[in-house]
């Protein structure tokens, strides 16, 4: 008895099969780009230069704060 109200009070979720569609990106569009990996940026990491000029700006932006506060620090405003 109490097998049988176990049962039925449980929801049967009966989940149909999604069948997802996809077409292929019509590269004629202005709307679709070529696609792949590195594709999408905006810079070649492949290049012979990337390597230095990736940890150059890395340095850069992030000693660049820390050099300003320093200078600012040794030579105060004068008013």
């Amino acid at each position: 008895m109490l097998a049988r109200a176990a049962i039925r009070a449980t929801p049967r979720a009966t989940v149909a099969a999604r069948g997802f569609q996809t077409t292929r990106a019509q590269l004629s569009s202005p709307y679709h780009y070529p696609e792949g990996p590195l594709s999408n940026l905006p810079f070649n990491p492949r290049k012979k230069g990337f390597a230095i000029k990736y940890w150059t700006y890395c340095v850069v932006g992030f000693g660049l704060p820390f050099g300003i506060a320093v200078w600012q620090n040794y030579h105060p405003a004068k008013n």
